[in-house]
């Protein structure tokens, strides 16, 4: 009997596959379940228009992350802070301030996860850091910190 598959099955394969299984296995445990339905001529193109939907979603998200990587790569971020007599700062310049700054000043929406540091940034200076915006995609930001 061939089936697709509407969820994971971890002994079978990943959603969206169209497999073979024994007749009382995919009738007494898979269709009941919900985990697959039967692989009919209708319910394959229905599968082929989702997977088409899917690549042309991906392809658009990754055309978005690299318009935003471009638009961040121009970016010259100025993050002015308090600082002590010593040149080092009260507290420290996190992935959300810099976040905030960048949507405020440029209009850039980013979230703060997508910032990589290593560390808070407890020094003046110019610092490079890089921004996941997607799986494929990465960007390097300019961020200089200085004192007020």
């Amino acid at each position: 009997m061939k089936v697709i598959l509407q969820a994971d099955v971890k002994t079978l394969g990943k959603k969206g596959q169209v497999i073979e299984v024994a007749e009382g296995y995919g009738r007494n445990y898979l269709l009941p379940r919900g985990l697959a339905i039967e692989a009919t001529g209708g319910n394959i193109k229905i599968l082929a228009q989702q997977q088409a939907a899917d690549a042309q979603k991906k392809s658009k998200e990754l055309a978005a992350a690299q318009d935003l990587a471009s638009r961040l790569e121009k970016v010259q971020l100025v993050i002015k802070t308090k600082m002590g007599e010593s040149g080092r700062l009260f507290g420290s310049v996190t992935s959300k301030e810099i976040s905030d700054v960048l949507q405020q000043s440029h209009g850039i929406v980013l979230d703060k996860r997508k910032v990589e540091l290593k560390e808070p940034i407890k020094s003046l200076g110019e610092y490079e850091l890089n921004v996941k915006i997607h799986p494929e995609v990465q960007a390097s930001l300019k961020v200089t910190v200085r004192g007020e």
